[in-house]
Parts: C-alpha cells; sequence; structure tokens
C-alpha cells in the first residue's frame, strides 16, 4: 500500500513486548498496526489468553504468497497469513464436525429419557409384583401405560436429576480449567477430552440397556460422572467458542456463535427425526445408541487428524510461560511455606474463582461495567438454566399428557428446532446485514478503505434483539401452561424457539465489554455459570414437576415462564456502549469504562 509504513523489525525478543507502528492508508487516514516482538505478523498477539494487550478494531496489512499486499479486518488474522488452506483455522471447519457432534447429542435426547424411564418402570414392578409378569417388558422397549403412572414418573424424574446433579457438579470444577488448558496447550486436545466423556457415557448406556440384569440402570450415574470429569457439552461448547473467537473479527461473532448455536439445535431437530426413521422402520432404541456411538468416534477422529489448531505455538508458549511465572511468583512470594500452602489450596478449592472477571476494578472500570456484566451473564444463565431444566420435564410431559410416544415426541422436538435453527441462520444475520453490514458499506465507500468497527460494547440492535427473543420466550412457556392439545403445544414451541436468537447475541454482547485478550477468561466464567445452572435448574424444575405432577403438572411452566419474566425485567437495565478500557489503548469511539461514565469521542492522533 502506497505511502504505508511497516513496523519496525527490531524490538524484544521475549515475544512479551507490545511494539506498536503507524501506517497511513487511504486519504491519508491514520492506521494502528499492532505486532508482538516487532515482527510485521504479530503472531504472538494474544488472542484468548492473557498476553499483551492488543487495540481493538485496528487494521492490519500482510504481505501473500505472491507478494501482493492486503489489508486484514483484524490483528488477529496476522497469525495465519501464508498458511495453506488445509493448515488455515476457519469457523467453516469446526461448524460441519459441530454439527455431526450435534446431530449425536440430538438424536439420544428423546431416547435416553425414555429407555431410562423404561429400565425404571421395569425394575420397580419387578420389584414390587415379582409374581405378575405381565407388568415386567424388556428394557427398551416402548414405554407402557404402566410407565406413565406419576409414582414411574417421579421416579424417573429424580434419577434424570441425579445424573444432571453429578454431571453439573463436576463440569463445574472441571470447565473452567479444561479452558485455561486450552490457552496453554491448544484447543484440540481438551476438544478431544470432552468428546471422550460422552463417548463414555454412551458406551454404559448401551451396557446398562442390553444387560439390564447384569448392568444395573445406577450405573448410568457413572456414565455421567465420566462425562462431568471431561467436562461435558457446556465445555465443548465454550471450547468451539473459543475456537471461534480465535479466527473471527469481533463484529462477526455474534453471527459465528449464532451458526454454532444453529448446529446444535439443528441436531437436535434432525436428530429426533432420523429416530423417528429407524423406529418406523423397525429399529429399536439400542440402535440409537451404535449410531451415537460411531458419530462421537467419528468426531474425535476428525479432530485429531484434519482439523487445524486455532492458537498458534507460539501463542501457546506464551501462555505457558505466563502460567510458570505466574506459578514461580506464588512460590516464591515472601509469605511463610504454611501460610502460602494454605492460600493455595483456599483458592484451588473455589470453584468460583473465575467468576471475578465479571466484577473487574481498577483504572478502565466503572460501576457500569460491573454492573452491565453481571446483568448479561445472569441473563445467559437464566436462559441457559431454563433450557436445562425443561428439556427433561417437556419429554415427560408430553408422554403423561398427551401420551405421545418416542417417536411423536421426537417429531415435536424436531419441528420446534427446525424454527429455532430458521432463526439463527436467517433472522440473526439478516438484522446483523441490514444494520451493520449495510453501514460498514456505506462507510467504506465514503472513506475508500475499510473501517474497522469501533470498541464499544454492546450497542441498541444487541440490546433490542435480547429483549425481543426474552419476551417470545416468556410467551411461549407461558403457552405450553395454557395448551389443551398437542396442536397448540407445537404452536407454542414454535413461538418460544423464535427466541433462540437471544443466547449467540447475549455472548456476543458479553465478549464485546472486555478487550480481546480477556475474551477467553470471560468465556470460562460464563461456563462455570453454565455448568452451576445445569445443577440448580434441574434440582428446581425437576422437583417441581414430581411434586405437582400428579395435582397440577402445568404448574412447571408458569414457574419457567416466570423465569424468562425476570429476566426480561433485568434486560432494561443493561446500558449500551459500555466497556472496559485498559490502559495505554485508545478507543475509537463510544462510552468508555470511567467511573464517570462520561460519552468520550476520541480521535487517533498518534501513538
Amino acid at each position: 500500500m502506497d505511502g504505508a509504513s511497516e513496523p519496525p523489525s527490531g524490538g524484544a525478543s521475549d515475544g512479551n513486548t507490545l511494539t506498536r507502528g503507524r501506517s497511513w492508508g487511504a486519504k491519508g487516514s491514520l492506521r494502528k498496526n499492532v505486532a508482538l516482538d516487532g515482527s510485521a505478523d504479530g503472531e504472538g498477539s494474544p488472542l484468548l489468553g492473557d498476553g499483551a494487550r492488543s487495540v481493538t478494531g485496528s487494521s492490519r496489512t500482510s504481505s501473500d504468497e505472491d507478494g501482493s499486499v492486503r489489508e486484514l479486518e483484524w490483528e488477529g488474522l496476522a497469525d495465519f497469513v501464508g498458511l495453506p488452506w488445509w493448515q488455515k483455522p476457519s469457523i467453516y471447519w469446526v461448524v460441519p464436525s459441530f454439527f455431526v457432534f450435534a446431530l449425536a447429542f440430538g438424536a439420544i435426547i428423546v431416547p435416553k429419557i425414555n429407555l431410562i424411564v423404561s429400565l425404571i418402570c421395569n425394575r420397580y414392578y419387578l420389584e414390587q409384583s415379582i409374581n405378575n409378569p405381565s407388568m415386567v417388558f424388556a428394557p427398551g422397549d416402548e414405554n407402557g401405560p404402566q410407565c406413565r403412572d406419576p409414582s414411574v414418573q417421579a421416579l424417573g424424574s429424580t434419577f434424570l436429576l441425579y445424573m444432571g446433579v453429578i454431571t453439573g457438579i463436576l463440569s463445574a470444577i472441571m470447565s473452567p480449567k479444561l479452558g485455561a488448558l486450552s490457552d496453554r496447550h491448544g484447543r484440540l486436545k481438551l476438544l478431544v477430552i470432552t468428546s471422550l466423556g460422552a463417548l463414555i457415557g454412551e458406551v454404559i448406556t448401551i451396557f446398562a440397556a442390553k444387560y439390564p440384569d447384569i448392568v444395573h440402570y445406577n450405573w448410568l450415574l457413572v456414565g455421567s460422572a465420566f462425562d462431568g470429569i471431561c467436562g461435558s457439552f457446556t465445555a465443548s461448547m465454550a471450547l468451539t467458542h473459543a475456537y471461534a473467537a480465535d479466527c473471527t473479527p469481533p463484529p462477526k461473532r455474534a453471527v459465528a456463535f449464532g451458526y454454532f448455536h444453529a448446529c446444535l439445535f439443528s441436531g437436535i431437530a434432525l436428530g429426533p427425526l432420523l429416530v423417528a426413521v429407524i423406529i418406523d422402520h423397525g429399529g429399536t432404541l439400542l440402535t440409537i445408541f451404535y449410531i451415537a456411538l460411531g458419530i462421537h468416534a467419528a468426531f474425535i477422529f476428525f479432530v485429531l487428524l484434519v482439523l487445524p489448531e486455532s492458537l498458534s505455538k507460539k501463542r501457546q508458549m506464551i501462555a505457558q510461560d505466563k502460567h510458570a511465572a505466574a506459578v514461580a511468583a506464588a512460590e516464591n512470594s515472601d509469605l511463610g511455606p504454611a501460610v502460602r500452602n494454605l492460600s493455595w489450596a483456599l483458592r484451588r478449592a473455589n470453584i468460583l474463582e473465575p467468576l471475578k472477571i465479571l466484577w473487574p476494578t481498577g483504572p478502565g472500570t466503572s460501576r457500569r461495567l460491573r454492573v452491565n456484566l453481571v446483568l448479561l451473564s445472569a441473563v445467559d444463565t437464566i436462559i441457559f438454566g431454563v433450557a436445562m431444566g425443561s428439556m427433561t420435564v417437556i419429554v415427560l410431559y408430553l408422554g403423561m399428557r398427551f401420551s405421545w410416544d418416542t417417536a411423536d415426541t421426537s417429531k415435536f422436538v424436531s419441528a420446534v428446532n427446525i424454527v429455532r435453527v430458521s432463526g439463527l441462520i436467517i433472522v440473526l444475520p439478516l438484522l446483523g446485514y441490514l444494520v451493520r453490514t449495510r453501514r460498514a458499506n456505506k462507510q467504506r465507500r465514503e472513506s475508500g478503505f475499510a473501517v474497522p468497527e469501533p470498541h464499544s460494547g454492546s450497542d441498541f440492535l444487541d440490546l433490542a434483539i435480547i429483549r425481543t427473543a426474552i419476551f417470545l420466550e416468556v410467551l411461549g412457556y407461558g403457552g405450553y401452561a395454557l395448551a389443551g392439545d398437542g396442536k397448540l403445544f407445537v404452536l407454542a414451541g414454535a413461538l418460544a424457539a423464535l427466541g433462540g436468537i437471544g443466547s449467540p447475541t447475549l455472548q456476543s454482547a458479553l465478549t464485546k465489554h472486555v478487550p480481546h485478550d480477556k475474551v477467553g477468561q470471560l468465556l470460562g466464567a460464563t461456563g462455570l455459570l453454565h455448568a452451576l445452572a445445569r445443577i440448580v435448574a434441574p434440582i428446581v424444575f425437576n422437583t417441581i414437576y414430581s411434586k405437582t405432577v400428579g395435582t397440577l403438572p402445568q404448574a412447571v411452566f408458569v414457574v419457567l415462564s416466570a423465569s424468562f419474566g425476570v429476566a426480561f425485567l433485568v434486560s432494561w437495565f443493561i446500558r449500551p456502549n459500555v466497556y472496559l478500557v485498559e490502559p495505554g489503548t485508545t478507543a475509537n469511539a463510544g462510552r468508555r469504562g470511567a467511573d464517570d461514565d462520561t460519552l468520550v469521542d476520541e480521535e487517533i492522533t498518534g501513538i
């Protein structure tokens, strides 16, 4: 580019010093280039770790192999310049493979619940009336009328609750640790670990279903423990989001996260359809678990053999060095060994330690920033918790209220999630294009070059989408309580599913409140909250259902709708254009995270 000046080639060799250079783009506008160790590509610039600071929204230039110079829309993409396409990370590598993973997850939701109820029902009647063979059926067969008895439903709900609590507690402990390890050792190894937990769980389920007289259904609790130790799907989602954040500019993350949510709910939608087809053609529930087992194994091999790593070796080494330095500093502190060891043990035992990022203090922070982070994470956790707590209840309710079997319930799950996916891949990108992309294109035409997205926190579009989505969920879950027949229940489910665009927007809005090098820490904190929600929400909602199923089974949906109502009210206290500004960085424009909360419009005049 004419008149462009590159950053100096010299600089600190330790990879931890941030060197800033200036270059002049089209029409004489100043563009900031950020590099580590003085190199032009800035390979060591941190993405999700806690390395040197980066300037959010800065433009970058790079030279391709043919010598041409092109502008990078985000300085984080400089890590991947010059790599062949099969080694260059992209969300388009992960989206298809994650869809396959989600397909297996979605395919077994309804069958696993019904299989567990069948196993419990079979053993319950065997123990209650061992001399009456007519009350006994083979595990894995379709649930008979006996299994719709409130006593069996309550036992099934309680056992599923135990499974959720075990997985939730262990994943709450392990998810932040796995996220931190991924910053130091790459995303792929940890993705494999999270998948291994699901694979082991399916193996135990198959044995329990195939040999119920030998393998008691309580062994399923062991499978839940393995799943939790490996982080479960909450850690898997956090790691895929971290992978996407490694290779996606911040302005596009809402749509990128939306694609992953679309994959998840596409799997939940198409998986039950696959189940219905298999069962309609003479298949059994056990067949479904064999297929899911094969999909999990294929996903692991794909991650190991094909998927490119999104975190460069240099970035991993920087994160490892910083971690080692922090450990050494703690060991060499002035505290006595006993006090130091006690302090270390207390910090290790405190699983809530990662949540400190939701309450930042010091220069560049503000009361509004802290309120925004807490409220956004609270709304995100409520939405996730309701989704987790209602999944089992809805399946049990449909079987009890409308006598739907596995095929009917699978078709319902597919229908509502097709609506959800349509919102994620059509409505959400369309809104982003109409409001953000068209504005950026207009600025490009007026200025003659790409204008980087300013670091300005969440905007009015984010908040409008969040509030509208939550309101649709309120109406949908209220409709569940009022629906008197299956058709109205499906209509209410479709209405609630349209609110699915709120979750990726919430997570994207959260990442906009902090600098890029703190995004990984923030995702780890939300992963911890999601894991805790997996514990609390099922306990609350399954308990309500088990206590009211014999008298007023709709009561649980009233509570679910009220939970969304609380989230809707809380969302109105979230303010736009609030974000954390680190010392030494310059924001393009927006409401800075200063204690006076004044509006600041800054022009870049120098470094």
